[in-house]
């Protein structure tokens, strides 16, 4: 039985970063791009709870003990410091092509469905969950938010995907005549229904998930299997 879906637990993010801020004098590299980061991930915070109108340069900055003005040295504005966080946002769920290769066994149903899984994880953690919902409500306002998450997140599953259909479909085990709208096709019906769950709140037990996966994955195959053209016998001419 595949492992569960489960959601990690721990110290709360505030609570790390600040155990991590660094004390008096002149910072090192590494200190200063730690505090870059908890910059940025506060206001992805801050963006997240009050909205991208009621946040402000000086919340964020008070809440990680940084002046308005090292925050407007680094971003002109409030527009450039939220593209910023979202970027840095998705930067952090960016999934290598090594792992996905990884996740190729052979068995075409089982990569599909632990593609599909990993991709539900992901969106499950604290950080997949704050992307989704910040896309969710701000994209209007900033409509290159989802397109810088599609290019950089989505795109290389996709083309990952697109890949693996396209070598069963030169093999005859599938009819995908264009693997990568079957490869989107599948990212929608069999990702996308889960995740817009999980998102808007709904708690989903392990098994649950697992069930829809699974169902899901079977009912795109059984769509883009090969299938044999059974030949009817020319009708003879009296």
């Amino acid at each position: 039985m595949a492992d569960p879906v489960v959601v990690a637990r721990g110290p709360s993010q505030r609570a790390r970063r600040a155990r991590k801020r660094p004390g008096a004098g002149r910072p090192t590299r590494e200190q200063a791009r730690q505090r870059h980061d908890e910059l940025l991930d506060t206001a992805l915070d801050h963006f997240l709870d009050r909205g991208y109108e009621q946040a402000t340069i000086d919340a964020i900055a008070a809440s990680v003990g940084m002046t308005k003005r090292t925050v407007y040295a680094r971003y002109p504005d409030k527009a450039a410091l939220f593209r910023a966080s979202v970027q840095r946002a998705i930067e952090q769920l960016i999934v290598p092509h090594a792992t996905l290769a990884a996740l190729e066994s052979g068995d075409l149903e089982a990569t599909l469905t632990a593609v599909a899984r990993s991709r539900v994880a992901q969106v499950m953690t604290p950080a997949g969950l704050k992307l989704q919902r910040i896309i969710n409500t701000e994209s209007y306002r900033f409509p290159e938010i989802f397109t810088m998450s599609y290019e950089q997140g989505t795109r290389p599953v996709i083309e990952f995907l697109a890949a693996l259909l396209r070598r069963e479909t030169d093999a005859g085990r599938l009819s995908a005549t264009d693997p990568v709208m079957a490869a989107t096709v599948f990212m929608s019906m069999v990702v996308g229904g889960p995740v817009r769950m999980i998102v808007s709140g709904q708690r989903l037990p392990s098994r649950q998930i697992e069930a829809r996966l699974a169902f899901a994955v079977q009912l795109f195959l059984d769509g883009a299997r090969a299938r044999r053209v059974e030949l009817r016998p020319r009708e003879v001419r009296s």
